[in-house]
């Protein structure tokens, strides 16, 4: 893996400076995530609803819809929505200061207008209180700047997460964007069965979480929250007895018993000398303390990823 060690790669973006457009993003995402859910089949722990980092922004990748496909991309370079179809249609968006209630009136007319036509559950998921999205005239700020570095958090974070998720030859997710909770997530899984998750997400339904965390798992990813510039969390399900004593590293790691998982402030990767390794530390010992506590069967479930370096 080609690292990244300098500091202007990993950009600083207090949470409390972009809190207002933070939250429109958020129901832009749910708007775009939502149109995916709606025309996908379904994939385990619905990995078919999420977005994936690109060079520009966050996609959908290709969406089914009849004889076609299509795909929608957030551009925050050149802050535009992007609809594209296998037909070669398209139809721009500017992503810009504007109301949830306009965005998504003028998403679905785009959509329309490519002949595509999508009926989505109208309100957000996993935040409260939850505005209908053609009513959600609060939700209106949208700073470029900001939204440009929060995308350029999540290239290095994807970056790091997507190495780190090589050493694993069981069943492992992509590294991909949950729009409910806005965060870019990977997901370990032990192979074994869970309990029934018991639920309590605000405004989501109970077996959306029971279909979510079907199987034991450790899941890792960052979040623009938790901290003051957002933060890289790791967490299991169900967590095993002394999960939360096991050591982690590095030392800016800690288990937060109101998030019930271990957190590392992004400001603590961003300012190591090596942000690569720091971060590659707290996911390795994170997912340590699940598989080692929940006696995961690692010799079987772990790999080199380098084990064709020399041929490649």
């Amino acid at each position: 893996m080609t690292t990244s060690n300098r500091p202007a790669d990993w950009p600083a973006l207090r949470v409390d400076d972009w809190t207002d457009t933070r939250d429109t993003l958020h129901m832009w995402v749910q708007i775009v995530g939502k149109i995916r859910l709606a025309c996908s089949p379904l994939v385990n722990h619905w990995w078919q609803v999420t977005l994936y980092v690109t060079p520009r922004g966050l996609t959908t990748s290709s969406i089914p819809y009849g004889d076609r496909i299509f795909d929608i991309e957030f551009d925050f370079c050149e802050h535009q929505l992007r609809i594209r179809d296998s037909s070669g249609a398209s139809h721009e968006i500017p992503l810009e200061p504007q109301s949830v209630s306009t965005f998504y009136a003028r998403t679905m007319e785009a959509l329309r207008a490519l002949g595509i036509s999508v009926e989505i559950q109208p309100t957000p998921n996993e935040v409260d209180p939850a505005l209908p999205f053609a009513d959600d005239h609060v939700h209106c700020s949208y700073d470029a700047e900001a939204v440009h570095l929060f995308w350029r958090q999540l290239v290095q974070a994807d970056r790091v997460i997507a190495s780190f998720r090589a050493g694993f030859i069981g069943k492992v997710s992509p590294v991909h964007f949950f729009w409910g909770a806005m965060d870019l997530a990977c997901t370990r899984f032990s192979g074994r069965t869970a309990p029934p998750h018991p639920g309590g997400a605000p405004n989501c339904g109970d077996w959306v979480m029971v279909e979510g965390y079907s199987h034991e798992l450790s899941s890792c990813g960052f979040w623009p929250g938790g901290g003051e510039e957002g933060a890289f969390y790791s967490y299991s399900y169900p967590a095993p007895a002394a999960f939360e004593d096991y050591r982690v590293e590095p030392s800016a790691a800690f288990y937060s018993n109101d998030f019930g998982q271990f957190l590392l402030p992004y400001e603590a990767v961003r300012t190591a000398t090596d942000p690569d390794a720091t971060l590659l530390a707290f996911l390795q010992t994170t997912y340590a303390a699940a598989a080692d506590s929940g006696r995961w069967d690692r010799a079987s479930l772990e790999c080199d990823p380098n084990r064709w370096g020399s041929r490649r």
